[in-house]
């Protein structure tokens, strides 16, 4: 399985959802960072399971425990690995589900792969709960930007149908997201509330998308072609369970604009070179161009849903109703937008290192 990224800072993320434990190594981190454990675990708080009706009720402390590569919590060059104990497992709810896979999850191609070897105990290598082990490595990044002027912040630009007030594509209010749902308005995040309430009565899920930005990003980031922030960004996004698209600026509304509306023009603001709009989103030929960047991810509604769905027996080669039993979000987008932040803090501070390199 392909679950490493990184060119200078390279991760590894190992293990399965209802393994002994989940984790990630880090190899490349620069010798003498410190590293604030204690903003590392609210960090991860702000993604772990059980924190209200919006969420799966599965109870994890997600408590980070770091083996190597700190010294008196400062990295010492060497790989840094970190694990998170699994505690509250209960893989009986995922029993059959190498005969009869659930509709919108990777059980069938996952079982036709890896030949039913595969751990298909709460989804295995392929759950969301692999998301904690980014969130760990993300949130390394995240401090070790913010030294270097860097900030980072998202949102829940919508869900279902209920839409928040989009980041100003100028000047993002990173510092003006709530804390405890994470949203612009408070009227938008009630709605939002509402509209997951409303398909968990119905045994059903609703999908979202979430909004980034990051800010203070130097000029010059990133390569054209193959090596772009974009596709970066995206690769780390897409490394998700359950995103199904990544656009930056004026994303998929740009094609609906002509070059006069969707250029940028360039002006000279406190002896600056500036843009006067952001529909790029702050990247032109995959190089960062000073201003915000800014990115939009969608995801998908939770596929295990307490709804009767169609499916097969892979045995029998029949249809056969299933209905999923287990512990699920009937959201995954509240919790996912931490996990939004760590990814982006990866590529941009592995393509941070590779700029400095160059220096």
């Amino acid at each position: 399985m392909a679950s490493t990224f990184g060119k200078l800072l390279q991760i590894s993320v190992f293990g399965q959802s209802h393994g002994a434990a989940i984790g990630v190594t880090m190899d490349g981190l620069p010798a003498g960072l410190p590293v604030d454990m204690d903003k590392l675990q609210a960090f991860l708080a702000r993604r772990a399971p059980g924190q209200g009706a919006w969420a799966t009720p599965r109870k994890e402390a997600d408590a980070v425990e770091i083996l190597s590569g700190l010294v008196d919590g400062v990295t010492c060059g060497a790989p840094l690995t970190a694990v998170i104990r699994n505690t509250n497992t209960r893989s009986g709810d995922y029993a059959g589900l190498h005969d009869c896979p659930r509709p919108g999850h990777a059980d069938y191609p996952a079982e036709v792969k890896y030949k039913g070897a595969q751990d298909a105990a709460g989804g295995g290598h392929f759950s969301g709960r692999l998301t904690a082990p980014i969130c760990i490595a993300g949130g390394i990044c995240l401090q070790l930007l913010a030294r270097e002027g860097v900030l980072l912040a998202a949102h829940l630009a919508s869900v279902g149908s209920a839409a928040d007030t989009p980041f100003d594509p100028l000047r993002p209010e990173l510092d003006q997201v709530q804390k405890d749902f994470p949203v612009l308005s408070l009227e938008a995040g009630e709605a939002m509330r509402q509209e997951i309430a409303a398909a968990k009565a119905e045994g059903d899920s609703v999908g979202g998308v979430i909004e980034c930005a990051a800010v203070g990003l130097p000029v010059g980031l990133g390569e054209p072609m193959f090596g772009g922030m974009e596709n970066r960004i995206a690769q780390m996004v897409f490394g998700i369970p359950a995103v199904k698209g990544v656009e930056f600026g004026a994303g998929f509304g740009a094609a609906r604009l002509r070059g006069s509306q969707n250029n940028d023009p360039y002006v000279v603001e406190n002896s600056e070179i500036r843009a006067k709009t952001n529909h790029a989103g702050g990247i032109l030929g995959g190089i960062t161009n000073g201003m915000p960047l800014i990115f939009r991810a969608a995801f998908k509604p939770t596929p295990s849903i307490a709804k009767a769905q169609e499916s097969v027996s892979l045995a029998a080669m029949e249809s056969k109703n299933l209905i999923v039993h287990g512990r699920h979000d009937p959201c995954i987008a509240p919790r996912a937008v931490p996990v939004v932040e760590a990814a982006a803090a990866i590529a941009i501070y592995d393509a941070l290192l590779e700029w400095k390199a160059r220096a």
